[in-house]
């Protein structure tokens, strides 16, 4: 078979050794005659694989111990009306900055369960910008401050972490997670899908400030309790057991590959090819969205005719470029960029836009 290079923005590539290392043991894991999704999650064998992968992920992301780690069910679209069921008491209002489609859905979710304020937006701006920190309309009595600092669809992303005084911040990681150092500790809360950079769908990172798990005191059921799976080791039921497997290989990856700070190295030579190529196509190719603003791991852009982007997405699907159909609140293309996708997919990428465009005219 030909070489395919995946660019979905989610559920979305994943590393080649991850998958072959998944392949070999997926009928004898670790000895033990049967698959990882065939034991008990109160098994030795996987108590140890879990603690492991912990203790990898601390490592990867230098996590202070004041900070819990939980590996939920789900997606992170659950979180947007859980977060505030936990961090928020009756009455109480959170800020929501919103530069795209998730975090208005955040704030949307949320507003059953807390009184939202849209600290800023950029939808004036049809997201195609960032609000600028200036702008933002912040509560110091907020109970928390949400973003979102990488949007998937319009391909924005803040490449700072915001100043919001004492109150804990709150970001919904799921496309930029490990894709870059972090400091944690400039967080109440992080969350994220797994299905972008950590492994498949149904399986949600949380990493949460230790003194935030007591703050809501409203009744809820165990659990949508996030302190009830934290003392639980993130087995109040049965979790997926498959995904957090893979999430470990995963980060064995991301320790091979030498850390964050060598992914991030990575991802930003990756985006800077392809805006390049963008940017010096006479006009060919556009990138919307404001340079200051673009995203590292998901570039839109469209073709100066959108009469041909059924043929480009069908020739570049011949030439093993997967999944490149802009979403359809933009149209045109989208390429993600996530810590899996190597340099040689975008090299790819850039020679067959070249050789469209030369075709095409």
């Amino acid at each position: 078979m030909s070489q395919v290079w995946n660019f979905s923005a989610g559920p979305a590539a994943l590393p080649p050794p991850v998958l072959e290392r998944a392949q070999r043991e997926l009928l004898d894991w670790n000895g033990s005659g049967a698959s990882v999704m065939e034991q008990s999650h109160r098994g030795k064998r996987f108590i140890a694989m879990a603690e492991r992968v912990e203790a990898d992920l601390r490592e990867l992301l230098a996590i202070p111990a004041d900070y819990a780690v939980l590996f939920l069910q789900g997606g992170a679209t659950q979180h947007f009306a859980q977060i505030p069921m936990n961090l928020a008491g009756e009455g109480d209002s959170a800020d929501y900055v919103v530069n795209g489609h998730w975090g208005a859905k955040a704030a949307s979710e949320a507003a059953p369960y807390v009184r939202v304020n849209v600290a800023a937006s950029s939808q004036a701006d049809n997201y195609l910008r960032l609000p600028p920190r200036e702008s933002w309309q912040l509560d110091p009595r907020a109970a928390y401050v949400h973003y979102t600092p990488n949007e998937t669809i319009h391909g924005v992303e803040y490449h700072d972490i915001p100043a919001v005084g004492d109150v804990p911040l709150v970001a919904d990681m799921s496309s930029n997670i490990l894709s870059e150092p972090l400091d944690v500790s400039r967080f109440g809360l992080i969350y994220a899908g797994a299905q972008k950079n950590i492994g498949p769908s149904g399986l949600v990172l949380m990493i949460v400030r230790r003194d935030l798990l007591e703050r809501s005191s409203r009744p809820m059921a165990r659990i949508f309790r996030y302190a009830e799976h934290a003392a639980a080791a993130s087995m109040l039921n049965t979790p997926n057991t498959w995904g957090w497997y893979l999430a470990g290989l995963t980060f064995e990856w991301l320790k091979e590959q030498g850390g964050v700070a060598a992914m991030g190295e990575r991802n930003r030579a990756k985006a800077e090819k392809l805006y390049a190529a963008i940017d010096g196509s006479g006009g060919y190719y556009r990138n919307p969205v404001d340079p200051a603003a673009r995203s590292r791991m998901n570039v839109p852009f469209t073709l100066h005719d959108s009469a041909l982007d059924v043929d480009f997405l069908k020739e570049s699907e011949a030439a093993g470029l997967m999944a490149l159909k802009g979403h359809k609140a933009l149209g045109g293309m989208r390429a993600s960029l996530y810590n899996a996708v190597p340099l040689a997919a975008v090299d790819a990428l850039v020679a067959f836009m070249g050789d469209f465009a030369r075709r095409h005219g």
